[in-house]
């Protein structure tokens, strides 16, 4: 069982990415909501936690092992979650997962189910059976909006703020150097709002740094 990968990002395609491990290269399948993020880190070393499935149908004999990748265990464990909704399998999960975990497992414990339609793959039928199997299941990935963890410059991160921290933390930063090029980025930018801005800032921080 592979349950994660550290290696160097090689590429990355609209709905997958290749890793570099050694001499070995793998190709490992990423949520939506994630490829915007990893396209600014093609070249970098980074840790995937992976999950391992069977695609295809064993009656035909046409079965093809796959990997997907999560840049955070916690989306790896919502993922999991996810896909015992009956009709879910990982592809359209991973099709669905436009937005950052936390948002969509608060739309659930808040029992959205129109958010959740919004969302690629999902229909309305779909979208309630989700909210009937998953309400009181993923509370502790939620994240209600406008509530994140305090910051170093005072009051509270955003979820867009949390997610550029995890992500520059799965650029191998620690957390307590993300935090302070995100508090740069906003001293410098006060018109940063989506994570792929913070991101993009902090990284131009960060190579300035070096």
């Amino acid at each position: 069982m592979i349950s994660a990968l550290t290696g160097e990002l090689f590429r990355v395609d609209e709905d997958r990415v290749q890793v570099k491990v050694g001499p070995i290269r793998y190709e490992l399948l990423v949520p939506a909501a994630d490829v915007p993020l990893l396209q600014t880190g093609v070249g970098e070393e980074m840790t995937f936690h992976t999950i391992f499935y069977l695609e295809g149908d064993a009656s035909g004999g046409n079965i093809e092992p796959r990997l997907i990748g999560f840049l955070r265990p916690e989306d790896k464990a919502f993922f999991l979650l996810f896909i015992t909704v009956k009709g879910i399998g990982p592809k359209k999960a991973l099709r669905a997962l436009v937005l950052p975990v936390g948002e969509i497992a608060q739309a659930i414990e808040s029992k959205d189910a129109k958010f959740l339609v919004e969302l690629p793959q999902i229909g309305k039928r779909m979208a309630e059976l989700i909210v009937a199997e998953l309400a009181g299941k993923v509370e502790e990935f939620a994240v209600p909006t406008g509530r994140g963890r305090v910051g170093a410059v005072g009051g509270r991160r955003s979820p867009a703020e949390d997610d550029a921290i995890a992500a520059l933390m799965a650029l191998g930063e620690r957390r307590t150097d993300a935090e302070h090029l995100l508090d740069r980025a906003k001293h410098v930018n006060a018109n940063l709002r989506t994570a792929t801005e913070f991101i993009n800032e902090m990284l131009r921080m960060r190579t300035v740094r070096a």
